[in-house]
């Protein structure tokens, strides 16, 4: 029989991943990268024998494959993917194949804003009720470099709508999907509708044994439920109402109902929440759900919502200088989630935003800036539209152009009590490598104060 020929567009973590698993499985694999493919994976390469090309994409090379995995930072729209299309050539994810070669329960988180903090969240409560259970996706490991290197009963995979667009008969048992705002338009052709399209496929191929958890607070969600056929039993999670089953907040306390036996009703104060702000309590609530589905004890799940720390760059507590505290939510590269960090903050707040602007409407922002923000210090080549936004709701907008002045600006002007906040509602890319670098660089800067 003639070896499967596979080729892998993409040498990032996902595509050396993908290489590492199809050479375990016997195909006749290449890696095709447009870029230069970092020292890391060429070594890892190399060392398994898989030939590879970096700079360009030989065409003749790429065309004769039976199947191809595609990094999801390539367009569907590319002109090499659209003649694969027209080829016939399956174009798939990598979870997409790693499914393929793993029998475990997939618990997969998509959303626009929160999915990295629930993926990590449901991974810690798992892992602490000793579950056989990993964790990757779109955070830190690939789905085939886990599939390729371990056996686990349950994986938890944050999957970006980048990701769904290519999986078709992957299924999640477990689906959440945290809230659906617009971004990543560009790939959508500016229509909100595809991107919620995307979105949902993470709903499909479920049955009646699947659970798909949602926010019921989400008016995109809502509005768009009724059109895709989910044959998965539903959750919804609430601030507002008594669903059950669901959960919900009220008077102060979390509840989770989802058989209404009363032996089976999960109780918490929200105060007891180690991750405070209202998305964060939406975050606790879609964890303790699956905890609760997974007959996990009720007192771990309580010591688990109690005790996660936060992921790195999503509302992390540097250092406190001078009674002015430093928090790095470098991951909030869009007008939503720089919205869900101002609204948890609990003291005068010095705003440091801005970077690359992906169409940004500030104005969703403009009540909490008022509420919450005394200075605004701006992080970024081209500041104009939140000069323009918010001019006149704070005492002083500054401009900086890079990490280090950002953080030395805020802190002569904050005062004991305050704090400084990076949340830039931006991309990263007129200063920064990626939204890490930009977080790193920033926590840096507020160490050497």
């Amino acid at each position: 029989m003639q070896q499967k020929r596979l080729v892998i567009l993409g040498s990032g973590e996902s595509g050396t991943g993908a290489a590492i698993l199809a050479q375990q499985k016997g195909y006749d694999v290449f890696v095709s990268d447009a870029g230069a493919i970092a020292d890391v994976h060429k070594l890892e390469l190399q060392t398994i024998g898989v030939p590879f090309e970096e700079g360009t994409h030989t065409e003749t090379k790429i065309i004769n494959a039976t199947e191809v995995i595609k990094s999801p930072g390539i367009s569907n729209k590319t002109p090499l993917v659209q003649k694969l299309t027209e080829l016939g050539i399956p174009v798939i994810s990598e979870i997409e194949f790693a499914a393929r070669y793993s029998k475990a329960k997939t618990i997969c988180i998509t959303g626009t804003n929160g999915k990295t903090t629930t993926t990590s969240l449901i991974y810690h409560l798992l892992h602490k009720a000793g579950l056989s259970v990993v964790v990757g996706g779109n955070i830190g490991v690939s789905y085939a470099r886990l599939v390729a290197n371990q056996t686990f009963d349950y994986a938890v995979l944050e999957i970006s709508s980048f990701q769904l667009d290519n999986m078709y008969s992957f299924k999640a048992d477990i689906a959440v999907l945290c809230n659906i705002t617009p971004d990543h338009l560009d790939r959508y052709e500016y229509d909100l509708q595809q991107y919620v399209n995307a979105k949902y496929r993470i709903t499909q191929n479920q049955n009646a044994n699947d659970l798909f958890i949602y926010c019921a607070d989400d008016p995109i969600t809502l509005a768009n439920q009724s059109r895709f056929n989910i044959a998965a039993k539903q959750i919804p999670f609430t601030l507002n109402g008594t669903p059950v089953p669901g959960a919900y907040i009220q008077n102060g306390m979390m509840h989770v109902n989802l058989t209404n036996e009363k032996n089976n009703l999960f109780n918490m104060y929200t105060h007891e929440l180690s991750l405070k702000g209202k998305h964060n309590a939406y975050n606790s609530m879609a964890a303790a759900i699956i905890g609760q589905a997974l007959n996990i004890r009720k007192e771990t799940i309580r010591e688990s919502l109690m005790d996660f720390q936060n992921v790195e760059h999503r509302l992390e507590k540097v250092a406190s200088v001078g009674g002015v505290e430093f928090i790095n939510d470098s991951k909030a590269t869009n007008v939503n989630a720089a919205w869900y960090a101002l609204e948890s903050m609990e003291k005068p707040t010095i705003w440091i935003a801005g970077g690359v602007d992906k169409g940004n409407d500030y104005s969703l922002l403009k009540e909490m800036v008022k509420e919450k923000v005394r200075i605004i210090v701006c992080m970024g080549l081209d500041n104009r539209k939140i000069h323009e936004a918010f001019g006149s709701d704070v005492d002083m907008i500054v401009n900086t152009a890079s990490a280090k002045e950002a953080v030395h600006v805020a802190h002569k002007l904050a005062k004991p009590g305050e704090i400084v906040l990076l949340s830039p509602a931006c991309a990263s890319f007129d200063l920064f490598k990626n939204y890490e670098d930009r977080g790193r660089q920033f926590k840096n800067a507020v160490r050497e104060l």
